[in-house]
C-alpha cells in the first residue's frame, strides 16, 4: 500500500504506539514533524491513510500547519482516505467540518473513563464494551460535526469520539506508550498545576498516572491495536 502520512505538531508528541504498530506490520510511514522543520504535503496523492497527532496548541490558533492539516483531512474526506485524529488531531478534523472547538467542561489529564454510545460503528472501532479508560491530556474539546456519528462521551467532555465513514476522531491519546507517559507524567507546567488544583477528579497527579499505567497500559495498547487495525483495513479496501 501507499505510505501512511502522520502529521506531527511537536517534537514531544510523536507516533509512539502507532509508529511501532505500523512498523511491526511493514507498513511504510511518512512522518512530517512541523516543529522539526518538516512541511506538510500539499496533497495526499502519494499516501494511502492519514493520522493526525496531538499538540499543546489550540486547534483555533492561527498556525499555517494547522490549516494545512485541516485541508489534508478534507481531501481525505473527498477521496475516501481513512483518517485518525488523536486529541488535537480529532479537534482539527471537527473544526474542518465546521464544528466549534472550545474549552472542555472540565480538563482531563490522566486515565479517565469514557462511556460508549450504542451503535455498530462504535463497536467496530472499540469492540463490544460499554466503557473504557483511556489516556487524556486536553483542556479544549470539539462539538459534534453535522453528519458525524457520536461514539463516546464523559461528564467532563461530552464528545469524546466521532466517526464519519472510515474516519475516526478521538479526544484521547490512544497512541500513548510507556515512554511518552513517563515524560508527560512529570509535567510541571503552570497550566497543568492550575488544572490539577481546580479539577482533581479529572486531572491526575503524575504518580497516579504512572501507577494507573502499570495496570491499564496493556489494555490501552490492545485497544489501540484494534483501532489501528480497523483504520488500516479501510485503507486496504480502497
Amino acid at each position: 500500500m501507499k505510505p501512511v502520512l502522520v502529521l506531527q505538531h511537536l517534537n514531544g508528541d510523536g507516533p509512539a504506539t502507532l509508529g511501532r504498530w505500523l512498523a511491526a506490520r511493514g507498513v511504510p510511514v511518512d512522518v512530517r514533524n512541523t516543529e522539526a522543520g518538516d512541511a506538510y504535503p500539499q496533497t495526499l496523492a502519494a499516501h494511502g491513510a492519514l493520522a493526525i497527532l496531538g499538540g499543546e496548541m489550540s486547534a483555533n490558533d492561527a498556525l499555517p500547519s494547522l490549516r494545512r492539516a485541516e485541508a489534508l483531512f478534507l481531501e481525505a474526506l473527498r477521496e475516501g482516505i481513512p483518517t485518525l485524529g488523536h486529541c488535537l488531531g480529532g479537534q482539527l478534523m471537527a473544526r474542518a467540518l465546521g464544528a466549534r472547538i472550545g474549552a472542555s467542561p472540565a480538563p482531563e489529564v490522566g486515565f479517565n473513563e469514557v462511556q460508549l454510545r450504542p451503535g455498530a460503528q462504535g463497536e467496530s472501532w472499540f469492540g463490544p464494551r460499554t466503557a473504557m479508560r483511556v489516556f487524556q491530556w486536553h483542556f479544549e474539546a470539539f462539538d459534534l460535526p453535522a453528519g458525524a456519528e457520536w461514539l463516546a462521551t464523559s461528564p467532563a467532555c461530552p464528545h469524546q469520539a466521532f466517526a464519519l465513514g472510515p474516519h475516526l476522531a478521538m479526544q484521547f491519546h490512544i497512541e500513548l506508550d510507556a515512554e511518552k507517559l513517563g515524560r508527560w507524567s512529570r509535567d510541571e507546567g503552570q497550566r497543568y498545576r492550575e488544572a490539577l488544583a481546580r479539577h482533581p477528579a479529572t486531572v491526575h497527579e503524575g504518580e497516579r498516572m504512572r501507577r494507573d499505567a502499570a495496570v491499564l497500559l496493556p489494555d490501552h495498547e490492545a485497544l489501540a491495536a484494534r483501532i489501528y487495525g480497523r483504520w488500516l483495513a479501510a485503507a486496504g479496501q480502497r
